[in-house]
């Protein structure tokens, strides 16, 4: 990526290099001055912005649910016994780097799920791709989790699904989660810091995400899975959940949904492909997944006893630990997805 190029906008505000330094410092204290350079380089690309809910975005459902702060600069979702809450990027987008600071409900939210995520789902319905940050709430006293999934042409019966503990509370405060995505690789963040890197190859095949997608934000009641495979249910007494969305970044190649031509040329199509992460990220990545992974879907013998053509076990193998994520995944039926209609209730497909 050439840094001169005209007109590049480099953005690597205060907020965001404060939560990079909290992260470094958590992660790998004696690299935090490497860390925040090599962070901030993520965020080396054109125009890039954030954005109004206006600007770029839409309401899906949730009626009142939904509530705009700041200008339209700050999204506020919430669950109530009604309905939960929701909206989608204006456009399709095919690669691109999305972006938001999340802000989670707090006290007691077992059942509670709220997701950042990129679909195609309701355009291609048996063949949708997908890209998933799943934030699932806990009861009082234990920690909210979170857990990356990637879908490709349909195989929702292949979840490769990943599940993580936080170093920090993501109920007091915004913090920020990202997904990187191009023709070959998979980026996620939290706070700038790469936590998972999902690789083409030719044995995933179409597996791998390829199709222009959306980007949804939602709030919605997971009772039956989300919270030890359903033992604890949503309790509205403490409703309404708010999930607090910010620094909405939509940087992309939009995609015209009539025809699915691309207003991107190939020097922007090339764009996201330069990114790569840097030794001292990739050290990072690796102390985050070692340290916090509770769950991979390449550790779970019970769901596959024949590793993907895709894993390959990494340092974290030699301190992973199930935390009973792995029993409990056999309870609950990944398989099963969900698409909104328009009145916010989820169906099943």
């Amino acid at each position: 990526m050439n840094k001169r190029e005209k007109g590049e906008m480099v953005v690597c505000s205060s907020s965001f290099f404060f939560l990079l330094l909290a992260s470094s410092v958590l992660l790998s204290s004696s690299t935090t001055s490497s860390s925040s350079h090599a962070a901030c380089s993520i965020l080396k690309l054109p125009n890039l912005a954030t954005l109004s809910f206006e600007e770029g975005y839409t309401q899906l459902f949730g009626d009142s649910n939904l509530m705009l702060h700041r200008n339209g600069r700050t999204v506020h979702l919430s669950l109530d016994q009604r309905t939960g809450a929701g909206f989608a990027s204006q456009d399709l987008y095919l690669h691109g780097f999305f972006s938001a600071s999340i802000k989670l409900p707090s006290d007691y939210a077992a059942g509670v799920v709220v997701a950042f995520y990129m679909s195609n789902g309701d355009i291609f319905e048996k063949t949708h791709d997908e890209l998933d940050f799943e934030f699932l709430g806990n009861i009082r006293g234990r920690e909210w989790r979170v857990q990356t999934n990637v879908y490709g042409n349909g195989s929702t019966a292949i979840g490769r699904e990943e599940r993580y503990g936080l170093w920090f509370d993501p109920t007091e405060d915004f913090h920020q989660y990202s997904i990187l995505w191009s023709h070959d690789k998979i980026l996620f963040y939290i706070d700038n810091t790469p936590i998972r890197e999902v690789i083409r190859t030719q044995a995933m095949g179409g597996q791998f995400p390829s199709k222009p997608m959306s980007l949804y934000a939602t709030i919605w009641d997971g009772s039956n899975w989300a919270t030890l495979g359903g033992r604890y249910k949503v309790n509205y007494k403490y409703a309404p959940y708010v999930a607090e969305f910010g620094d909405l970044i939509l940087h992309g190649c939009a995609v015209d949904p009539s025809d699915h031509t691309q207003s991107c040329q190939r020097p922007d199509v090339l764009l996201y492909d330069a990114i790569t992460m840097s030794t001292v990220q990739r050290s990072a990545m690796e102390k985050f997944r070692k340290k916090y992974m509770t769950y991979s879907y390449c550790h779970d013998r019970v769901r596959y006893q024949t590793l993907l053509p895709e894993c390959k076990i990494g340092p974290e193998s030699e301190s992973f630990h199930s935390s009973g994520e792995t029993k409990l995944n056999k309870h609950r039926n990944r398989a099963k997805r969900h698409r909104w209609s328009s009145a916010g209730t989820a169906l099943s497909v």
